[in-house]
């Protein structure tokens, strides 16, 4: 039976990554394990002349996500380690979890079926699954107290 230390949530506070931190609390609360909650400043923008402000703009927005994390956990009695880093999401999100040393990454996927999927180029989830030796969840779907 797998047993999970420290399970790795990338957030950017969108409603995929909610349900993937719900996921994941339930599990940390279950294994006695610690949530390495990650956002990722996205440094793969084109250059814009006021990159300071997106940059500042992205924190900002990281650290709303990374604070519902810690408050989800803190609810559960879960301990929550918050990181902000920036690059480019998928290398990140694969760099933390050796880093970390995270047994379990769990992440949310916009569900994107059919030709919005086919035509994209590839989306952070996917490369994360393909690029990590870490058993990786991923969670789809509403959030569990929205679902009918």
């Amino acid at each position: 039976m797998a047993r999970y230390e420290r399970i790795l949530v990338p957030t950017d506070g969108s409603e995929p990554s909610e349900t993937a931190t719900e996921h994941a609390v339930d599990l940390a609360e279950r294994y006695g394990a610690t949530v390495d909650a990650l956002f990722v400043v996205d440094e793969t923008y084109p250059a814009v002349s006021h990159w300071d402000m997106v940059v500042e703009a992205e924190e900002a927005t990281g650290e709303r996500a990374l604070d519902a994390v810690a408050e989800a956990g803190e609810a559960a009695g879960v301990a929550v380690e918050r990181h902000l880093r920036r690059g480019v999401p998928y290398e990140v999100i694969v760099d933390a979890a050796g880093d970390y040393g995270a047994d379990l990454i769990v992440m949310g996927t916009n569900g994107r079926t059919g030709l919005s999927r086919i035509a994209s180029t590839g989306s952070t989830t996917e490369r994360v699954v393909r690029l990590t030796t870490v058993p990786t969840l991923v969670v789809g779907g509403a959030r569990a107290e929205s679902r009918g």
